[in-house]
């Protein structure tokens, strides 16, 4: 009688633990980002894993015992990924590892290296010397990037010109060669992101910084006694 309350026992124990393990399956398919689905999955893991060896259920058991490291290696990649696109946004990207998809050439001073209205087909790094931006009056100095607004403009058109102030030499990679990295390095996506995000702003703080100096001059100008 003891033998028979204590299978009974166990059986039910097996049945809650089998379960608990159905509601976390269930649970991965309401889940909208991967690392609580990747959590939640290896926790369903590790139930089905028990419920395969205490019902037994040997294939059960097999599946979840190959599936539970599988969901840890993605888990790990998704947190490593999370940690980069942080960091990413915390410092500059590490142009030792761009530099293998760049073309490296020389500048010389006075070149213009692209015209505003040129067709835009690729990011230049500035990796010695400097560039003007006529349009605006400012200089790039080496460790910046120009020409990447040119890749989010609808019609694919420099937005500005650039030449070159004094010799140097500079990386080039096309718009295609950015859109595969991308999906190679997110990090890579997430700093050129920040970096054309951070461009635009320049720029719209630069045309309401003109546009008050307009509105002072105008209103200067209306105060001055007439002659």
């Amino acid at each position: 009688m003891a033998d028979l309350i204590g299978y009974f026992t166990h059986m039910r124990f097996a049945e809650v633990i089998g379960y608990i393990a159905a509601a976390l399956v269930f649970a991965t398919f309401s889940m909208k980002t991967m690392v609580p689905l990747r959590t939640v999955g290896i926790c369903s893991n590790v139930f089905f894993i028990a419920y395969g060896y205490l019902n037994p259920a040997y294939p059960l058991l097999v599946l979840h015992c190959l599936l539970l490291p599988l969901n840890i290696l993605r888990l790990t990649q998704m947190l490593s990924l999370v940690k980069e696109t942080k960091e990413s946004f915390e410092g500059d990207l590490d142009m030792n590892w761009i530099r293998p998809f760049t073309t490296t050439r020389a500048m010389t001073p006075g070149e213009v290296l692209f015209r505003k209205g040129d067709p835009a087909n690729e990011i230049i790094f500035i990796m010695s010397g400097s560039l003007r931006i006529p349009e605006l009056g400012i200089a790039v100095p080496p460790g910046e990037v120009v020409g990447e607004l040119g890749m989010l403009s609808p019609d694919k058109v420099r937005t500005q010109s650039a030449v070159c102030v004094d010799g140097g030499q500079i990386l080039t990679i096309t718009y295609d060669q950015v859109r595969q990295l991308f999906f190679q390095n997110p990090k890579f996506g997430y700093y050129f992101m920040q970096l054309s995000a951070r461009r635009l702003f320049e720029n719209l703080q630069r045309v309401q910084a003109e546009n008050e100096a307009l509105r002072a001059a105008r209103s200067a100008d209306k105060l001055q006694p007439a002659e």
